[in-house]
């Protein structure tokens, strides 16, 4: 059996440096080498004539060279080399630049094939920096070639070779990790030929077949897993029943404010869910600034009243110290005792807090992750409330669960996906929805700009600043990248500190720095004694400053439209009008789209739409705050009836076999042990 933990480096043409490399892509052993899928295929088997090519395209020629190579200086550091090829119907001039060992490999009358882009001008046709192979040879051309996501100094072409060596290692000895059964019922073709023709297809019929076994395997090993969980929640255990006398009403009608008709529909879901046998396992999408939060608090109030205590988790101390002042506010009068725990309390205080909460004297906890520490206990836990958790997070749930007799758990997220994928994506949640903002929310007016209108954004943050207001600034680096030209936080608040912004208070944010030192630069924002604060998105999650008015994105095209969604709810939580703006750089069709979609609408369902269309889910769902398993080849947009018949059939095993113990679904039971075995065991 080939081992396909076997480290990169030991690869035939890796070694050391090239290994670092391949690990900035997530490389690291020879499994991730032949499952890192091509992001497109070129066809570069059919050879086109000279005469037909078409301004702009890739293609394929087949030319004989009838001037020997040219060379012209054009500045220091840039030569150009120039070369005319001809077929039976016409000629094409051929141009690459500081490729000086190209002088003496072509010959007179000798026969080759270019692939490159066509640049067609009134009288001449041109293709620019082509790949090129002599007749007879097929290393560059001459058939379907994978294009990878690949890094700074790993060209494709030596990306493309390694991965060939790991195809070669591992050449017909992969073991089938789908039952025949289903191979069978399904037509799929078996694991080593979608493995290789998935990389280097024969044909574009076999990369289909491929794809189509790679997808249904991944798609189906996610529904497993998550149906099998679900089936637990639902079967197994018997969970706290509150109190029909604990009315949500109550507190409903002390609100300072009116509740939207959605978060009163989602209020009823969770009151039926709460006074329920089963315990409550529900997940909670509402957009930015929907009003979440006020539902947290009604739920962990019904809680109280019922005799047991709540805890809510939030992802930054911030934020956590926010929902701590919100609370104690609204709940102030009703005898509710609420408390912060926090890594950066002092050790006396926590000790204190920890007491209390053990003998009861506590009846809210607020705190981050900390609340998952082993010494915190609980005397009678009735709620868990997640806020922007990784939604597959289930041992941090399932630790949860541990610290009371199976609370109800509620996981909130303003990170919006499109219901009908919600519905099979979340196959271990039921589903509530706020889809409504409350009346005073104002419209946030979004600008896409380009680097032209850099002095007038400038100028108008100036202006802000200047009548009482403050700016976040978000890049999507924190240190300067040779490999991409983006904004980091680093350089940008060394010029924007000492020349553009010099009068006034800048200061800078990013993941890196200790939490203490993040929470103290948040605290100083909130507090008006920064004016303009620059950040990579840790500021994207639930930091509520409503003096804030303005969030300018850096390099808005690296980010995700569904990120760049919740980077713009950071602001537009105050009286004033907000704006965000989006610097992009490119002018290529997708990133008008998108930066257009961000213009014209707020509505965060319809955005997370679009960036599954417009991006695939890749990267819509490389973000953090999804937390759904990361997909090497599926695209949910592309692959949706796939995801549907999919979700079909992995009932229909979970119903016959919910453990996956039958001799059948052995193999069945490994693939989600071995994808999911941290989180979740069958």
């Amino acid at each position: 059996m080939t081992n396909l933990d076997k480290n990169i480096q030991y690869i035939k043409g890796v070694g050391e440096a090239r290994a670092k490399l391949l690990n900035k892509l997530g490389i690291y052993t020879l499994n991730d080498l032949i499952t890192y899928y091509p992001r497109m295929h070129e066809d570069r088997s059919i050879p086109k004539n000279i005469i037909d090519l078409i301004h702009g395209e890739e293609a394929l020629i087949e030319g004989i060279p009838v001037t020997r190579m040219s060379e012209i200086k054009i500045r220091k550091n840039l030569v150009m080399y120039k070369l005319t090829v001809r077929d039976d119907t016409g000629m094409c001039q051929i141009t690459w630049f500081n490729q000086s060992y190209l002088k003496n490999i072509f010959r007179l009358g000798k026969k080759y094939k270019f692939f490159g882009k066509v640049s067609k001008k009134p009288r001449i046709t041109e293709m620019a920096s082509p790949v090129f192979d002599e007749n007879g040879s097929s290393k560059n051309t001459g058939k379907i070639i994978p294009i990878y996501p690949t890094t700074y100094n790993l060209p494709q072409n030596t990306l493309r070779k390694v991965i060939e060596n790991g195809l070669i290692e591992i050449e017909r000895k992969l073991d089938e990790t789908l039952p025949k059964y289903l191979l069978d019922k399904y037509n799929l073709c078996d694991l080593n030929t979608a493995t290789k023709q998935i990389h280097f297809p024969e044909s574009f019929e076999m990369f289909n077949k491929a794809r189509k076994r790679l997808v249904f395997e991944e798609l189906l090993t996610m529904q497993l897993a998550l149906l099998s969980l679900k089936s637990r929640y639902n079967v197994d255990i018997e969970g706290i029943r509150l109190s029909k006398d604990a009315k949500m009403s109550e507190m409903i009608d002390d609100l300072p404010f009116k509740l939207t008709k959605a978060q009163l529909k989602v209020l009823e879901e969770i009151d039926r869910d709460l006074e329920d046998t089963k315990p409550m396992n529900r997940l909670l999408q509402g957009d930015v600034g929907s009003g979440k939060t006020v539902i947290a608090l009604i739920s962990a109030y019904k809680c109280v009243k019922s005799g047991y205590q709540a805890a809510i988790m939030a992802p930054t101390a911030i934020l956590a110290s926010q929902h701590l002042e919100s609370f104690t506010s609204i709940l102030d009068g009703t005898g509710i005792k609420c408390e912060l725990l926090i890594s950066g309390i002092t050790k006396k205080k926590k000790e204190e807090i920890l007491r209390k909460l053990e003998c009861g004297e506590i009846d809210i906890l607020i705190g981050t992750h900390a609340i998952l520490e082993e010494n915190v206990k609980f005397n009678n836990l009735g709620l868990v409330v997640t806020d922007e958790q990784h939604r597959f997070g289930v041992r941090q749930r399932s630790i949860i669960a541990e610290k009371g007799d199976n609370p109800n758990v509620l996981v909130m997220t303003a990170t919006p996906i499109p219901r009908t994928l919600a519905l099979i994506l979340y196959g271990d949640l039921d589903i509530s929805i706020i889809d409504e903002l409350p009346p005073n929310r104002k419209k946030i007016d979004t600008f896409p700009v380009t680097k032209e209108m850099n002095d007038r954004v400038n100028d108008f943050i100036k202006k802000q600043i200047d009548s009482g207001r403050q700016a976040y600034i978000v890049c999507p680096l924190v240190e300067e990248s040779e490999e991409i030209n983006a904004k980091s936080v680093l350089e940008l608040a060394e010029k924007y500190k000492n020349e553009i912004f010099k009068d006034y208070k800048v200061e800078y944010l990013h993941g890196k720095m200790k939490q203490k030192e993040k929470d103290s630069i948040m605290a100083s924002f909130n507090n008006h004694e920064i004016d303009i604060l620059i950040s990579t998105t840790v500021i994207e999650v639930g930091v509520n400053v409503p003096n804030a008015n303005i969030m300018v994105v850096e390099n808005a095209e690296r980010f995700g439209l569904a990120q760049l969604h919740q980077l713009r709810g950071r602001v537009g939580r105050g009286e004033y009008q907000s704006y965000c703006i989006l610097k992009y750089q490119g002018n290529s069709e997708v990133i008008r789209k998108r930066m257009q979609v961000m213009k014209d609408t707020n509505d965060g369902f319809i955005i997370s739409e679009k960036d599954l269309e417009l991006r695939g889910t890749g990267e819509f769902f490389g973000t953090k705050q999804h937390g759904l398993p990361e997909f090497k080849i599926a695209n949910l947009f592309e692959d949706m009836q796939m995801l549907k018949s999919v979700q079909s059939i992995a009932i229909e095993i979970i119903n016959k076999d919910p453990n996956l113990e039958k001799e059948e679904n052995k193999l069945l039971k490994k693939l989600v042990n071995d994808k999911f075995g941290n989180r979740i065991d069958i």
